[in-house]
């Protein structure tokens, strides 16, 4: 929120500079994000009196002597300005002088005479018609004739001030205003707050067709309203449109810069409805109608819901509640009679609504953070006194005050200074403890005990629960964060910190897989229904049970996760479109699987590891090989299944992975007709390899060994031998692996290196071809040790799959 220095020096005695009063905001917790300097990049730039103003001949400029004081008294300058004369008062930037965007004045020859500087127009130095009168007139700013030559500018035009951008915290509505910010620098400073005047006297006129209704009390709380006629509109005061332009906004007409005005200094959102536009003067505070329509000020068109609320002239919506006028009742200046509106509305509705329907404005950034009843009064008479004040309008004695019942007093409690200081961990006095809450305007009255007080907080100060927690806040922010001593807490223990068993096990699972080449990757947690499309998942597939986003940002980002393949694909293809032609990544991270549908309450989150390995050297073997090596870091091993109904995967080169007889994800590779449809080259998309898989790290860490301890190699070495068995086409090679390594605990490790198929060995059959390596256990194996295991692997392979020898 900005914050103009100078406005806020209305409401009180500021005595220090604008550097030290951001440092004292800071200290009491306002965070000043930027102090705007409004002169900082003006220097040597003073009144200049043209004292001689000669046309140059064959040119359109004029050869003028300037007076600016200790600079100079006969300044040469040229200017090519229509409206310079002899006499006129003007900016002068001398020789070396800057402006604002690191534009440098520099003496030069102009159309061969020797110019010393520069005169100014307004929009040179940085100026508008609302913050200076006259800036935006073509040609040299006329300054008053009362200005001293060789005074710096900045004092003249009014940049000798500073703007404060400061950072207002959710629970700190009250200060989402100039007058709220004033109230916590005469707190800090401990200067009297001058409020500014609401006062204002009523006609005898009343209209007695006007009448407001309010049918959803639980959505506006607070509704006010008066009638004014005799509008007169016209342009605000300078010093109006002055403040309206430090904060960033222009100026309209008198009556819109009131509304303006009032959101700004007291942070009420004001409306006005033009009368003459109204259907009838029955005001209707209620729900929209399901398909309702409105268009708003800037000219959309929204359809609205019975979640919106609306203020309607008894036939139609004539504005947003809390968001924007209607386009239908806007102030026009031809309008004569209109309708104040302050209000209090539901935070809450309000943010839905703006979110909603993508209509964020500054009415609903307030109201979002929260409007008190008070805000709402004094908003009011705020506008009133103003409509007077400009003389733009009769205050007629119709006034409404609609309200839902809530207490007009401040919130009021009992709490104990030696609570505040427990809280604080030091011991604040209680005189300074009473001085800092009456500054901040908390009705304190200390009782007998001289321990308690009862409390009224004011009334704008919504954020103040009861109790000593916000008020031990309340002292130690005005008293000083540097007073408080660091203590141990009582019932603390000194830890040596550290990550809990299973953080260090995800690190361990991502160290392995980068061990294994992959690269770690981190996706967003939404995708479209079309990244489910694309891998052909089945519409009644459990994948498809998806929460959906209600308010989605991209229309590519409207589901949250089940599955984390889609989002690896999307990074395997946007690296091979860029030219990255080989790769492997993995994540480790939430998918999200709704309890019920449609949701009622938080779904599962559960923790997955997905890994796509893409390049003309990426087989199945390789990946199984990483999969078989990421299971061995953890003591365990994986069996694989043949899996022919992932929908994504080629059904002959996919497998599931099984931990002790538990399936806990797959692999293979991408299926064809998958392939065939990314937004790949077409010439280049089907050649790809590209292999994907998804393990339930959940499921998968429910079956490793509770503790993997260190084994020792042995000092024996290990035996192999080489086996050809005949087995029927069918048989999976991991089925036999698994079935030899039940048979002989002493064998470590199995590897394929042949299949061969011919006519000698017969039809449907196939010769696999492996070595054995057995692993002795504290001595030697023996020859006639290994001939023992082989022939048990063998009666067992022939007793369960009738494999044979060759």
């Amino acid at each position: 929120m900005k914050v103009p220095f100078s406005w806020l020096k209305q409401y009180v005695d500021i005595d220090v500079s604008a550097e030290e009063l951001e440092k004292k905001m800071f200290d009491c917790g306002f965070e000043v994000e930027e102090r705007i300097d409004l002169g900082a990049e003006i220097s040597r730039v003073v009144v200049g009196v043209v004292t001689e103003c000669v046309p140059q001949e064959g040119t359109h400029l004029h050869i003028c002597k300037v007076d600016c004081g200790d600079y100079g008294h006969d300044i040469q300058i040229s200017t090519g300005a229509p409206n310079v004369y002899v006499g006129m008062h003007t900016p002068a930037a001398l020789d070396g002088s800057t402006l604002p965007g690191g534009v440098k004045i520099k003496a030069r020859p102009l159309m061969g005479v020797e110019s010393n500087g520069m005169l100014c127009s307004g929009e040179e130095l940085g100026l508008n018609e609302d913050l200076y009168p006259g800036a935006e007139v073509y040609g040299l700013l006329d300054l008053p004739k009362d200005t001293q030559p060789g005074t710096p500018i900045q004092g003249v035009v009014g940049l000798d001030d500073s703007i404060f951008d400061i950072s207002i915290t959710a629970n700190r509505a009250d200060c989402q205003s100039i007058l709220g910010i004033a109230r916590e620098v005469a707190a800090v400073l401990n200067k009297p707050l001058k409020m500014p005047a609401t006062d204002y006297t009523v006609s005898d006129y009343r209209d007695p067709r006007l009448n407001i209704t309010v049918e959803a009390p639980d959505l506006c709380p607070r509704y006010i309203g008066h009638y004014v006629r005799n509008i007169t509109t016209g342009q605000s005061p300078r010093w109006m449109r002055r403040c309206l332009a430090l904060c960033g906004l222009r100026s309209i007409s008198n009556v819109v810069d009131i509304t303006n005005f009032v959101m700004l200094e007291i942070g009420q959102p004001m409306h006005a409805f033009d009368m003459d536009t109204l259907e009838s003067c029955q005001i209707i505070v209620r729900r929209a109608a399901e398909g309702e329509k409105i268009t708003t000020l800037d000219g959309k068109e929204f359809t609205l819901t019975p979640q919106n609320l609306v203020i309607c002239d008894g036939e139609k919506p004539v504005a947003l509640a809390g968001v924007m006028g209607g386009l239908n009742s806007e102030i026009k200046d031809s309008t004569t009679q209109l309708l104040f509106e302050s209000a209090k509305f539901a935070r809450d509705n309000i943010r839905k609504t703006a979110r909603g329907l993508g209509q964020n404005t500054d009415a609903s950034s307030h109201y979002e953070k929260g409007i008190s009843e008070y805000t709402t009064e004094l908003g009011m008479a705020r506008a009133l006194h103003l409509i007077q004040e400009l003389g733009c309008g009769e205050v007629t004695s119709s006034h409404f005050d609609c309200s839902a019942g809530a207490s007009r007093e401040g919130k009021h409690f009992a709490a104990r200074i030696s609570r505040i200081n427990a809280i604080l961990g030091i011991t604040v006095p209680t005189e300074t403890i009473l001085d800092i809450l009456r500054r901040l305007n908390f009705e304190v009255e200390l009782q007998p005990d001289q321990d308690t007080m009862q409390v009224v907080a004011p009334r704008y100060r919504e954020d103040i629960e009861i109790g000593e927690p916000d008020l031990a806040e309340e002292v130690i922010r005005e008293y000083g964060y540097e007073h408080i001593v660091p203590t141990f807490l009582k019932a603390a223990q000194v830890t040596s910190g550290g990550l809990t068993a299973d953080q260090r096990r995800r690190e361990a699972f991502k160290r392995t897989m980068c061990a294994q080449g992959f690269y770690e990757a981190s996706t967003l947690a939404f995708y479209a229904d079309a990244d489910l499309d694309a891998l052909h998942i089945a519409a009644d597939a459990p994948e498809r049970r998806v929460i959906r986003i209600l308010n989605p940002i991209s229309s590519n980002l409207t589901i949250m996760r089940p599955l984390l393949v889609p989002s690896l694909l999307n990074a395997a293809v946007n690296n091979l479109k860029k030219g990255n032609t080989a790769g492997r990544l993995f994540e480790m991270a939430n998918v999200y699987i709704p309890k019920e549908l449609p949701v009622t309450e938080l779904p599962e989150e559960r923790l997955h590891l997905g890994f796509v390995a893409f390049g003309e050297k990426e087989d199945f073997f390789a990946v199984k090989g990483a999969m078989e090596d990421l299971a061995a870091s953890f003591g365990t091993h994986f069996e694989v299944e043949r899996a022919e109904d992932v929908p994504y995967l080629h059904p002959g080169v996919a497998a599931y992975l099984l931990c002790n007889g538990v399936r806990v994800g797959c692999f293979g590779k991408l299926a064809n007709d998958v392939l065939s449809g990314l937004d790949l080259p077409r010439d280049s998309r089907n050649s790809q390899k590209i292999f994907l898989g998804e393990l339930d790290y959940a499921t998968l860490t429910a079956q490793l060994p509770a503790d993997v301890r260190y084994q020792p190699l042995s000092e024996f070495p290990e035996v192999a031998r080489d086996l050809a068995l005949v087995a029927d086409e069918e048989t999976p090679c991991g089925t036999v692996i698994a079935e030899m390594k039940r048979a002989c605990k002493q064998l470590a490790r199995v590897e394929l290196f042949d299949i061969y198929r011919s006519d000698a060995i017969g039809a449907g059959k196939k010769s696999m071809a492996f070595t054995l390596h057995f692993a002795p256990e504290g001595k030697a194996l023996e020859p006639n040790d290994v001939d023992r295991f082989v022939k048990k692997i063998l009666g067992n392979l022939k007793f369960k799959l009738g494999i044979e020898i060759r």
